[in-house]
């Protein structure tokens, strides 16, 4: 491939994310073809003229079929909220553009089955916005995983935080309609779901409670709406390869900002990783035998792949938006035909079928086994 052209529907905050990480990918990794940015897509021609002059697209449609429809685009990035992902995804794959969308796949199982359904039909590469899962500090975690160095691993806990739905007095928004989905289990419960499929692998069954710290809120016009999602959510899991485990989960939680934190318990030791301090991890080994045993810090460096690519002295930190390129690089590399980590629509189901079994365990307050 001489050039990869590149349509973009959405410029919100992930829509400029994946701008940024479009425009980075080739100075980084050097490695990929040119990236030509092509055809943006918004819900005005107004807002689409100004977001394509600012991300550096060279064409603007108020419609997003237009994009989908562009002879020139080879792929789209879809950042729209969840409940337009299956059309777009579905109208672009049967266009025959590659895709790489936001995750979740979509709000309803049939719809992501669709997704699903014509990704297979199409050929084409499509992945999920899944860019925890390559941060250096996660991959080198992988490693130590395969490598045994904790041991066999026989409990997982998962906790995810964050307080922008913690004000009582803030209005009722779209995240806040049935039609976005659950709530805490599908905005949320999807990142630590991604991480585990990567280091530990599948679910295989769940026991899920959930729960509204506010039952209304007031909108702009200052009328009552009930809030129809969940914000919080307890979930016991039992992992394919028998280890026990529990995702907690709350997006109401006053002073976490984007807490993601991992505490994997081995035969021979332990890893522990937060989100809030991404660049390093906690590692206790068993086989440190001295008189006071306890955690070392591991920071990112250089010889944690591919932090070199970006920063040649460890201990400086990557952030939020360059694990967005770190993943552009591999969906790239998928599109050339290499072995890539990814969460592509086949990983992708499982993540989602895992999702509605909470919700299902939720509904009939039981065990419920992952399809």
């Amino acid at each position: 491939m001489k050039s990869i052209n590149v349509g973009l529907i959405g410029t919100g905050y992930m829509g400029k994310c994946h701008a940024l990480a479009w425009n980075a990918v080739k100075p980084v990794f050097a490695d990929v073809p040119e990236i030509r940015l092509v055809h943006l897509g918004e819900a005005t021609d107004e807002l689409a003229r100004a977001k394509a002059a600012e991300f550096g697209f060279s064409r603007a449609s108020g419609d997003w079929r237009r994009v989908v429809e562009d002879p020139e685009v080879d792929i789209v990035s879809i950042t729209t909220p969840n409940r337009f992902h299956a059309e777009m995804a579905i109208a672009a794959l049967e266009a025959g553009k590659h895709v790489w969308c936001e995750k979740p796949m979509a709000p309803e199982p049939a719809d992501a089955e669709a997704m699903l359904a014509a990704a297979r039909a199409s050929g084409k590469v499509a992945i999920l916005g899944y860019n925890y899962i390559q941060n250096p500090v996660i991959r080198h975690i992988r490693r130590l995983l395969d490598e045994g160095a904790i041991g066999a691993v026989n409990h997982l806990r998962v906790e995810m935080d964050e307080d922008f739905m913690a004000d009582a007095a803030a209005p009722f928004m779209y995240r806040h309609e049935a039609s976005s989905g659950y709530g805490a289990i599908d905005d949320f419960g999807v990142h630590p779901l991604s991480l585990i499929h990567m280091l530990l692998g599948g679910v295989a069954r769940v026991m899920c409670d959930m729960a509204k710290p506010y039952q209304s809120r007031k909108t702009a016009g200052d009328e009552t709406r009930p809030v129809e999602v969940f914000d919080i959510a307890t979930i016991l899991m039992r992992l394919e390869n028998g280890a026990s485990g529990v995702i907690a989960l709350n997006r109401a939680a006053w002073g976490r900002k984007g807490r993601l934190t991992l505490q994997i318990f081995g035969s021979e030791g332990s890893i522990l990783y937060d989100q809030e301090r991404m660049n390093e991890f906690r590692l206790y080994l068993t086989a440190d035998r001295t008189t006071e045993q306890g955690f070392r810090t591991v920071l990112a460096a250089p010889h944690h792949p591919p932090y070199d690519r970006f920063i040649p002295a460890p201990g400086h930190g990557l952030g939020f938006n360059d694990l967005k390129v770190v993943e552009c690089r591999q969906l790239v590399g998928l599109m050339l035909g290499e072995e890539t980590t990814v969460i592509d629509f086949e990983d992708g189901i499982r993540i989602e079928r895992t999702i509605h079994a909470m919700a299902r365990s939720f509904r009939e307050g039981r065990w419920v086994e992952v399809a």
